[in-house]
């Protein structure tokens, strides 16, 4: 256990050894119902707020930050509201190029929401690799459908070397998304929401869970501090109880 009295977080995050936050933000459409205003006022309310807490992290020491921005399910959403997400996102990526430091990568089926948006995305990427800080923005995604074609990429490679070895966890963890990236040290999801809904599937296994009251757009730096430090208070252990 850290003695976490009077201790900044950036020290919290240092000694603690948290590399990896990741966000499932939940709650931006229940958000904007509650003040009488259609869900894609949430939405942009919530991507301003990404944007605060992404730099946030980064500010304190954070080494990568993964968020939950759109799954495979949100598709079936009302068009209006799916098209109100897809304008901020073209939007972000225009802008997102200048933020320094930042190496963003979209994990999930980019292309399968557009020929245009997936080749924005896989732009931005080439544009802003190497860099220090890593964001992986989920989009498009599901942690099924992640593990699925990370083994049949696997297995593909496999058949044209010839390799007939017995597949690893290492290999598939080669074959993911996330690859490069170590695996979410904390999940927090807003939303007063408890459950994982298919996000970073295999990644989670060891991962520490925080859960906010919150929605996404009232969801602050102080509560990134909170969970931070519920984090580093806790006795992490791997392989059993």
């Amino acid at each position: 256990m850290i003695d976490l009295t009077n201790i900044p977080v950036t020290e919290v995050v240092e000694k603690s050894g948290l590399r990896h936050i990741a966000f499932i933000m939940d709650g931006n459409g229940r958000w904007a119902t509650a003040k009488g205003q259609p869900r894609e006022f949430g939405h942009r309310a919530g991507a301003a707020n990404f944007k605060t807490i992404v730099r946030y992290c980064k500010k304190i020491g954070i080494e990568c930050c993964t968020v939950y921005a759109f799954s495979t399910e949100n598709i079936k959403r009302p068009k209006r509201e799916v098209e109100a997400i897809m304008t901020l996102l073209v939007n972000y990526i225009a802008e997102a190029v200048d933020e320094k430091d930042i190496e963003f990568r979209f994990i999930g089926d980019a292309y399968g929401l557009g020929e245009n948006i997936g080749r924005k995305c896989a732009g931005l990427e080439k544009e802003t690799a190497g860099r220090p800080y890593r964001l992986n923005i989920a989009l498009n995604y599901g942690g099924r459908a992640e593990i699925v074609q990370a083994v049949n990429r696997l297995m593909q490679d496999k058949l044209l070397r010839g390799d007939k070895t017995p597949v690893t966890e290492d290999d598939i963890s080669a074959y993911l998304y996330t690859a490069g990236c170590p695996e979410p040290d904390l999940i927090v999801r807003t939303g007063n929401e408890q459950r994982i809904s298919n996000f970073l599937t295999w990644q989670s296994t060891y991962s520490e869970f925080h859960f906010s009251q919150k929605m996404w757009p009232d969801y602050t730096t102080d509560d990134v501090d909170l969970a931070v430090r519920d984090f580093a208070g806790r006795g992490r252990r791997w392989g059993g109880v």
